[in-house]
Order: structure tokens, then C-alpha cells, then sequence
């Protein structure tokens, strides 16, 4: 049987920031569905210092897909290789490499390496692979260059934080309540109107318009990836002014000695050009993250407060 042709692709940026920053980056893959526009959520199977295994979703064609990595990093020579394990249709098999150049005047040649082979390796199924990788690697690059250029720390501007809420009633509930936001504009009262649909089981869009504390109103939309019953990620398209990207996780977990915790955790890319904008001529990154930890955190906990309701009542009727 013939072997499956292997295409190669490669996209370049140059950037003023130094490669250990965007190197940094690109290692880090928890963060990416906050600075990457296409990547929605990566989970992880197995982490060490070199090497890593995760599933990772993002959008491709217009539509999520699904697919197992493994990865190699290289913190001396600036590197990180990848390679498919499990693909998705049309992909038969990808792989590839980042690299991080020093460039003699300052600053980086960020390349970025694809190798795949096509299902059929039929022409038109190979151009929708090429069309789909000289869209996204672009984003990419140009959204790397957005955070590193900004000239602070990758952690000016990229940060995560957590909240947790104990349950007497039991995880699976809990993950119930946060699982059906169709409800949600009856059971939240920040939430005026959600729209929700799941064209693929476990794979939602969610549309919602939101109130804050100020009484102003959001309109917000994402796409999340739901395990019951123990998480639901999500990736936010429609986001304000203050955020360049907003990837959250939802967890829910029995404890062994009886009940349950909540757990939500939010990684944020900040818009450092917009900071004066909306927060006053004074205000600086710092002042951004305070707001955006106080105001996401705020609707996420009262989330999982209802959800612990939920779940309580829901306890007390099976006792019943």
C-alpha cells in the first residue's frame, strides 16, 4: 500500500520581544485558549518537565475539533516539537515544531513548522488542510507578538485564578446546574437571556447577556466543552474592551469523607491598550487585573452558589 504524501508548511513572524518570552508562551499550553483564537480548551493526560500529553480542542473550518498531542520542550534551544497522536478528519496525521530565533538587532524570528498527511490526500482535502493552517498559524503568531510586544512579563498581561465552593449536596448536581445554562436566565439573576445549543453532545454554544454590579449589560458568547460529571471548559468569543482572550474551567469533585467542592478557574489575557480606556487615565495593568479578578470571580461564585443550592435541594429530595 502506497504511503500517504507528507505536505509541509511553514509561517514566520518576526517580533520585538525576546525569544525566551515567546518560547515561555508558546510552553505554557494551559494558557492558550486565552491568547490563541482558535484553541478552546486542553486537558492534560500526562505533564512532566520535558514532556507532555494532552487532548486539546479548538476551531478548525469553522467547527470544533478534537485531537491527542504529545510535546517536546526545549527551553536551551528555544524549541517545542509536537506530534499528533490521534488526528481528526481530514488529517490523517500532523505534526511539527515551533522555533525561536535571536535576532542579531533585538527581537525574534518565530517559525512555525507543520508536517501532515490528508485522509485520501485528495486535492481538495489537502487545500482545505492548507487553507485551515495559513489561517490559523497567522493568529497565532500575530497573537503571540500581541502579548510579548506588550514589553513588561508575560504575566503582566496573561494571569489565572481560582475560586472554590464546598457542597454538601453532591458533584454530579452541581455539575447538572452549570451544564444546563439554558436555564440559567431563571436561575441566575445576573443572567437576563441565554441561548444555548449543542449540535455535537458535549460541545456548546452559549450565547448570554449579562448584568454587572454597575448595572450595565454584557452580551457574551462561548463555546464550551463539557465531561460530566466532573468539568465543563469554556472559551469566550464576545468579550469587552479590557480582555484580548478569557478561558475558564468548571470542576466539580466528590471528597472521600462525604461531600463535595466546586471549583472555577478563569485565565485571562488582558488588553493593556485598553486599560486607560475603561478604567480612567491613572489606572495601570495591575489596577486591570484587580477589576477583572474581583468581577469575574464575583459572577463565577455566585454561580457556584447556586449550583451548591441546587445540589443541596436536590440532596434533600433524595433523602426525603
Amino acid at each position: 500500500m502506497t504511503e500517504p504524501r507528507r505536505h509541509h508548511t511553514e509561517h514566520t513572524l518576526e517580533v520585538s520581544a525576546p525569544p525566551e518570552v515567546l518560547y515561555g508562551l508558546v510552553a505554557d499550553v494551559t494558557t492558550w485558549p486565552a491568547i490563541f483564537g482558535p484553541s478552546v480548551h486542553v486537558h492534560h493526560l500526562e505533564r512532566g518537565e520535558r514532556e507532555e500529553r494532552f487532548e486539546i480542542w479548538a476551531t478548525v473550518n469553522g467547527r470544533v475539533s478534537t485531537w491527542t498531542s504529545r510535546r517536546t520542550l526545549d527551553p536551551e534551544a528555544l524549541r517545542v516539537t509536537f506530534r499528533q497522536e490521534r488526528s481528526t478528519a481530514p488529517i490523517a496525521s500532523m505534526g511539527g515544531e515551533w522555533i525561536f530565533e535571536a535576532l542579531p538587532g533585538g527581537g525574534t524570528r518565530v517559525v512555525l513548522l507543520h508536517d501532515f498527511t490528508a485522509v485520501g490526500d485528495a486535492p481538495e482535502t489537502v487545500a482545505a488542510v492548507n487553507a485551515a493552517l495559513d489561517r490559523n498559524s497567522p493568529e497565532e503568531l500575530a497573537a503571540l507578538a500581541r502579548i510579548a510586544e506588550y514589553g513588561g512579563t508575560a504575566s503582566d498581561v496573561v494571569f489565572s485564578f481560582t475560586d472554590t465552593v464546598e457542597l454538601t449536596g453532591s458533584a454530579a448536581d452541581a455539575f447538572d446546574f452549570v451544564d444546563r445554562a439554558d436555564l440559567w436566565a431563571e436561575r441566575l439573576p445576573h443572567v437576563r437571556q441565554a441561548r444555548l445549543t449543542e449540535d455535537v453532545p458535549g460541545i456548546q454554544d452559549l450565547e448570554m447577556d449579562t448584568v454587572t454590579a454597575d448595572g450595565s449589560a454584557h452580551t457574551t458568547r462561548s463555546t464550551r466543552i463539557c465531561r460530566g460529571p466532573e468539568w465543563i471548559a469554556y472559551k469566550q468569543h464576545v468579550m469587552p474592551k479590557l480582555l484580548l482572550g478569557h478561558s475558564g474551567l468548571w470542576h466539580f469533585a466528590d471528597k472521600p469523607g462525604g461531600g463535595a467542592v466546586a471549583t472555577a478557574r478563569h485565565t485571562v489575557a488582558v488588553n493593556p491598550e485598553a486599560v486607560t480606556e475603561v478604567l480612567g487615565a491613572d489606572a495601570t495593568l495591575a489596577d486591570a487585573r484587580a477589576y477583572l479578578r474581583e468581577a469575574l470571580g464575583r459572577n463565577s461564585l455566585a454561580t457556584m452558589a447556586h449550583a451548591a443550592t441546587y445540589a443541596e435541594q436536590r440532596a434533600a429530595a433524595q433523602a426525603g
